[in-house]
């Protein structure tokens, strides 16, 4: 005797056929084209002019083709001069405050030169190593200690930051890439040899080597601007919003998300980088309000 099938209805629908998803697949198509936009302000050969002017995103200075300064340069040449003569970078403090606030890391995910170049070596392959999610948490250790307390340790003795032989920026990859590896390549064209030290040549092919097989190892471990910013994210006003009615447990939000954000469970937390790409599932969209309108904090799912 053969049963009868039964076929039952979905009250929910899935993730591809509902409205709010198409938001998220539009946001998904655009954010390469708007980090790559992004690419002209920050590399723009407009010339030395703007360097007195910090930027937002991670960035270096050095670069020849820089705009604006490299805010954690700003930030701890500010702290090797505080023991010394008092200044403080009150227009770095408040672009960061101002930008935090209204944002939280959404530069990060979209506006980020450093970030953007680590989205496109990660595609490389697709085998990923897994990091758990504690390791953020390295980000505030570089930002309290090599950006603030060593330059103003070392300050106090009288050492200026570009004297200092152990500093953010002699361990930046940035600096490696966007400064080091021009002028070593313009080095190497005039018959100079390689100008570049051997510990940032290792650095650089270091970071190159991990961002194949980690998705943006710099802004995961060790970047201490990240790590500031997303400080903001339950705060800020630009926000993501969970609304558990509308999950059907497809998992589509976490499998998009390359950060190992588990949003279902948590959103706006500060391993997050705003790229929107769990915005394709249609229980979550952006939002912006201020943080007292924010949806109450989602309960997690039952397993």
């Amino acid at each position: 005797m053969a049963w009868p099938i039964i076929r039952m209805e979905c009250p929910v629908p899935q993730c591809s056929e509902r409205l709010p998803a198409t938001l998220g697949r539009k946001l998904s198509r655009f954010r390469p084209w708007a980090q790559a936009g992004f690419l002209g302000v920050w590399l723009a050969p407009v010339g030395r002019w703007l360097h007195g002017i910090p930027g937002c995103v991670f960035h270096c200075y050095s670069c020849p083709l820089s705009s604006f300064a490299c805010p954690v340069g700003v930030m701890a040449n500010y702290a090797a001069l505080l023991p010394v003569v008092g200044e403080v970078p009150y227009l770095l403090i408040g672009l960061l405050l101002l930008v935090g606030a209204v944002s939280g890391s959404l530069v990060c995910g979209w506006a980020c030169p450093f970030g953007f170049l680590q989205d496109l070596l990660a595609k490389i392959t697709t085998k990923k190593v897994i990091l758990p999610p504690w390791i953020g948490h390295f980000r505030y250790v570089v930002l309290v200690g090599l950006v603030i307390l060593l330059p103003m340790i070392l300050g106090h003795y009288g050492i200026p930051f570009e004297r200092q032989v152990i500093s953010i920026c002699r361990l930046c990859p940035a600096g490696a890439l966007e400064a080091g590896l021009p002028y070593s390549a313009q080095s190497l064209l005039a018959g100079n040899g390689w100008v570049m030290s051997g510990l940032k040549t290792g650095i650089l092919i270091a970071f190159f080597a991990a961002a194949i097989f980690i998705h943006r190892p710099w802004c995961r471990i060790f970047c201490p601007l990240g790590g500031l910013l997303a400080l903001f994210n339950r705060f800020s006003l630009f926000h993501l919003r969970f609304n558990p009615k509308e999950c059907v447990e497809c998992n589509l939000c976490r499998s998009r998300c390359s950060m190992g954000v588990k949003v279902d469970q948590t959103v706006n937390v500060t391993g997050c980088i705003r790229c929107l790409e769990c915005t394709t599932c249609g229980a979550l969209e952006p939002g912006f309000a201020l943080p007292a309108t924010n949806a109450e904090p989602p309960k997690p799912l039952a397993t």
